[in-house]
C-alpha cells in the first residue's frame, strides 16, 4: 500500500507541475467565462442605425400591416416594379425588399426578401408571422366575424401541468421538466467529457513511460497491480482537482465581469440575450414589487427542488468510479501498443458504451423512471452517465446505492483484468497485438 502511495503522489505531483496543466487549468476558465459573458455582452451593443425594409405588396392587402420593430422599419411602396428596384438596391438606404406577390393567399411560398446581406433569422419569423397573422384576419373576415382581435385575444389559452412526485410515506413534490432536463444534460455529459478526456490521459502517459523504457526500472521493485492503481488514481485526483479549480475561477471570473462590465444591462439587452423571462422577472420589467417577489420566489422554489448536496456527492462519486473504471482499461490499452495509431481497434469496444450511453441518456431525460433508463444507469459501463441524468428528476436511494456497489465491483473488477495486461504488454516491444494475444495475457496467471 505505501508503494501505491508513492505512486499516486509521483503521478500527482508530476502532472499538476507541467506547464500544460497550470495552462489549461486557467486558459478553461477565461474560455467558460467567455461563453456566458460575450453573448449577454453582444447582446447589449446596439446596431447603429434603423434598417430600412422596402415592402412592395401587389395585392395592397398586407399595407401597414407588417408592425416595425426598434432594428427595422418597413417602408411601403407603390408603382414601382421589381425588377428595376432590385437594380437599384445599392444606391438606396434599404436594407432589402420585401416582395409580396397577388397569389400569397394560396401560394404561402411566394413571398420573397432581396438584400445583399443575410437576413437576420428574427426579421424573416417576424415578417411571416406578420403575414399570415393579416392573412388568417382577411379569412375570418369572410364569416362576417367582427372584433377578430378581441375575439382572438379571449378565446387565447395556455395550459401549465404542474407534476408532483409522490412517495410512499405520503408527501409529495413538485417536478420542474425544463430545469429537470438541463441539470441532467449538463451532468451527464460532464461526466462524459471528464472520463474520456482524463481516461485518454492514463493511456498516451503509459504509452510514455514504455516508449521511455522508465517502466522497466518501476516494475522491478512495484507490482503490476500496484502501478496500475497507483498510477489510475493519481490522474483521477489531478482531474478532480482541476475541475474544482475550473468550477471556482470560472464562478470568480463570470461574478467580477458581471460586476465590471455587464452592471448597466437593461431588461432589452437581457431578452435579447435569451434570457427573456429571468430578466423580466428579476430586473423588473414594468410589475410591480409584488410582483417581482412573487415571480422571483418562485425561481427560487424551481431551484430549490433540486437536492444539489446529492447531485454533487453523486457526481464526484460517478466522475471518480467511472474514470476508474475507463481509466485503467485505457492504460490496458496504452501497455499493450507502442504507438496510439495501433490502438484504435482496442479503443473501439471501450469508447461505444460512452457513445451508447450517451444515446440512453436523451431518453432518459424524456422518461426517467422506464426500463431503459433504470437497467442502464445500473449497467457499469454506462451508469456514470445514465444515472447522472437520472437524478435530478429523483432516483429511489436503493438503486442509487445498487448502481454505486455494482460499479465499485465493475472497476475494482477492470484494474485487476487490466493489471495482468499491464505486467506483460508493458515490457513488450515491437510486437503486434492481436485479440489472441489478449486473451492469452488475460490467463496467464503468473506472478
Amino acid at each position: 500500500m505505501n508503494k501505491t502511495i508513492i505512486i499516486i503522489r509521483r503521478e500527482y505531483l508530476t502532472r499538476v507541475r507541467k506547464k500544460s496543466f497550470i495552462v489549461m487549468t486557467l486558459l478553461t476558465p477565461v474560455l467558460f467565462a467567455a461563453l456566458m459573458i460575450i453573448p449577454v455582452w453582444f447582446a447589449t451593443i446596439e446596431d447603429e442605425g434603423i434598417k430600412q425594409i422596402a415592402v412592395l405588396d401587389s395585392s395592397q392587402l398586407f399595407v401597414h400591416k407588417i408592425p416595425s420593430t426598434d432594428k427595422f422599419k418597413f417602408t411601403y411602396a407603390k408603382d414601382v416594379k421589381l425588377e428595376d428596384f432590385k437594380q437599384n438596391l445599392s444606391q438606396t438606404e434599404f436594407f432589402g425588399i420585401l416582395y409580396i406577390p397577388p397569389y400569397i393567399t394560396y401560394t404561402p411560398s411566394g413571398t420573397e426578401f432581396f438584400s445583399y446581406q443575410q437576413p437576420p433569422i428574427g426579421l424573416t419569423m417576424h415578417i411571416a408571422n406578420a403575414i399570415e397573422k393579416a392573412i388568417e384576419t382577411e379569412k375570418l373576415k369572410t364569416h362576417n366575424i367582427e372584433n377578430l382581435d378581441e375575439i382572438l385575444k379571449s378565446v387565447r389559452t395556455h395550459i401549465e401541468i404542474r407534476t408532483f412526485r409522490m412517495s410512499e410515506d405520503g408527501g409529495e413534490k413538485e417536478n420542474y421538466g425544463g430545469l429537470n432536463r438541463i441539470v441532467a444534460y449538463g451532468a451527464a455529459f460532464l461526466i462524459y467529457f471528464f472520463v474520456f478526456m482524463f481516461g485518454s490521459q492514463v493511456m498516451r502517459g503509459v504509452m510514455e513511460e514504455k516508449t521511455n523504457r522508465i517502466v522497466e526500472v518501476i516494475v522491478s521493485s512495484v507490482k503490476p497491480f500496484q502501478l496500475l492503481m497507483g498510477k489510475v488514481t493519481g490522474v483521477a485526483l489531478v482531474g478532480l482537482t482541476q475541475f474544482l479549480m475550473w468550477v471556482a475561477l470560472t464562478a470568480v471570473l463570470v461574478i467580477t465581469a458581471q460586476q465590471l462590465f455587464l452592471s448597466g444591462i437593461t431588461d432589452a439587452a437581457l431578452q435579447q440575450a435569451g434570457n427573456t423571462q429571468m430578466a423580466g422577472l428579476l430586473a423588473g420589467d414594468n410589475l410591480s414589487d409584488a410582483v417581482v417577489m412573487e415571480k422571483a420566489g418562485e425561481i427560487l422554489t424551481m431551484l430549490q427542488s433540486i437536492n444539489f448536496g446529492v447531485l454533487t456527492g453523486c457526481f464526484l462519486f460517478y466522475f471518480l468510479a467511472g474514470y476508474l473504471l475507463y481509466g485503467s482499461l485505457f492504460a490496458a490499452i496504452g501497455s499493450a501498443v507502442d504507438a496510439e495509431t495501433d490502438s484504435q481497434q482496442f479503443m473501439m469496444p471501450i469508447t461505444l458504451p460512452l457513445i451508447f450511453a450517451m444515446i440512453v441518456m436523451v431518453n432518459t431525460m424524456q422518461n426517467p423512471d422506464g426500463a431503459m433508463a433504470f437497467w442502464f444507469s445500473l449497467i457499469p459501463l454506462t451508469s456514470p452517465v445514465v444515472m447522472m441524468a437520472r437524478i435530478p428528476f429523483g432516483v429511489p436511494y436503493w438503486e442509487l446505492a445498487l448502481s454505486m456497489l455494482l460499479l465499485v465491483a465493475a472497476f475494482t473488477g477492470a484494474i485487476w483484468l487490466s493489471a495482468k495486461i499491464y505486467r506483460t504488454g508493458i515490457l513488450i516491444y515491437g510486437k503486434k497485438l492481436t485479440w489472441k494475444e489478449l486473451w492469452k495475457w488475460l490467463r496467464y496467471s503468473g506472478k
